[in-house]
């Protein structure tokens, strides 16, 4: 009676946790941030960006991996404070666009049946990004064709959606150098989305 009674518990709790498999869409926001290695581009406040994409959902008894394609526009603002200037001399703020491939892949655990805890590795793939209005003085990024990151938070499964809190960080830098001046800039973002599997 015993090993029957633990037999239907393992097929439910199986059952459970390979239910929340499958293929859906998914899109949020993101709050970014950039980090300079240089004393003369000074990041200022986080900026909104937005991504939308599909994500899929594969494993079973509390284990899953989660891969997602997203397409992703952020933007990032500092200002350029050239050594030797007087301190009475107004720096020159500028905007960064990034429009991106996303490819990270989620491995995780599953915990209370809703509540799910993941971290992995984050793949970006330049489309279209941009120094806008780049004077002389700096002159145009030389952005990478990609970098890598990393990605942990949390997520909450409540039937077939799904709502993620996760932080990124940079592990290569964006760019070798903006006009003359060499850069180890990386992006650093809070991303906060929502999803819907759909089968």
């Amino acid at each position: 009676m015993k090993k029957m009674l633990f037999a239907l518990l393992f097929v439910l709790g199986a059952t459970q946790a390979f239910s929340q498999n499958g293929i859906g869409i998914k899109a949020g926001l993101s709050s970014t941030k950039l980090d300079f290695d240089n004393k003369e581009f000074v990041p200022s406040d986080a900026q909104t960006g937005y991504h939308i994409g599909l994500f899929g959902r594969f494993g079973g008894a509390g284990f899953f991996i989660q891969p997602e394609l997203l397409f992703t526009q952020t933007k990032g603002e500092f200002a350029y404070v050239p050594s030797g200037v007087a301190g009475s001399a107004a720096p020159q703020n500028y905007e960064a666009e990034f429009n991106r491939l996303d490819i990270p892949v989620m491995a995780g655990f599953r915990f209370l049946k809703v509540l799910r805890v993941m971290a992995g590795p984050i793949a970006s793939i330049n489309i279209n990004s941009e120094l806008k209005d780049a004077p002389d003085t700096v002159g145009e990024a030389d952005f990478q064709s990609a970098t890598f990151g990393y990605q942990a938070g949390l997520g909450v499964d409540i039937g077939n959606l799904s709502v993620e809190g996760k932080y990124e960080g940079g592990l290569s830098k964006v760019t070798d150098n903006i006009g003359p001046y060499s850069t180890d800039n990386r992006i650093n973002q809070w991303v906060l989305s929502v999803g819907f599997r759909i089968f």
